[in-house]
């Protein structure tokens, strides 16, 4: 919970939906750090633990969460927001993301995503720039209960036009729509941690 939300820095945890090295989602993330306001800072999860988070099994959940599935939460329940860099795999979210997303969620009760901001992009090679995709995780976010920005959307498509050969985003429109919803980000992730600051008070002085 931010402190002062007004005023304190805004920690994001960006995760990216692809393992592949040299994934456009990673690439965007990085593009986000680097346009983003000076009071959003961003840490990009770790792409070999998320690649050693095993398959969601409630068994093995049972029996004791695997150390990669536990550091995610930790990362997760640190973070004021999220940021999600979501490819589309056969018209749907990747598994790579879903998967650690399913870990994240259980127990509902105890879900460090419950109720976390969230704002969503995705670059592909196609035309449709993962719209598919995206739309897909909002009714994740539903049942989840993250609270994910409707607008603006950020669907980078013909991704391989759209960054240079060292992973930049250089597509001028592209950096223009990352650095609004960061911009958004930042004030919906302060306009949420603020409302549930003001109503843990009235509750608090009614007592």
């Amino acid at each position: 919970m931010l402190q002062n939300p007004l005023k304190a820095k805004v920690n994001v945890l960006g995760i990216g939906g692809s393992l592949r090295q040299g994934s456009y989602n990673r690439a965007l993330l990085r593009a986000a750090q680097e346009l983003a306001p000076d009071e959003l800072e961003i840490r990009i999860f770790d792409n070999t633990t998320l690649a050693s988070i095993p398959l969601f099994n409630e068994d093995v959940r049972q029996q004791g969460e695997p150390e990669t599935v536990e550091i995610l939460k930790q990362e997760i329940s640190r973070a004021d927001a999220l940021l999600l860099a979501i490819p589309e795999y056969n018209y749907s979210m990747s598994g790579v993301l879903k998967n650690a997303i399913d870990w994240a969620s259980r127990p509902p009760n105890e879900s460090p995503l419950d109720g976390k901001p969230v704002a969503l992009m995705g670059a592909s090679t196609g035309i449709s720039g993962t719209i598919r995709a995206q739309m897909h995780f909002r009714q994740v976010c539903t049942f989840t209960n993250m609270f994910p920005l409707n607008r603006p959307q950020v669907f980078v498509a013909e991704a391989a036009k759209k960054f240079n050969a060292d992973g930049q985003l250089i597509d001028e429109n592209s950096r223009k729509f990352v650095r609004q919803l960061m911009e958004a980000l930042l004030d919906w992730t302060r306009v949420l941690h603020y409302g549930r600051q003001m109503t843990e008070s009235s509750v608090q002085s009614s007592e």
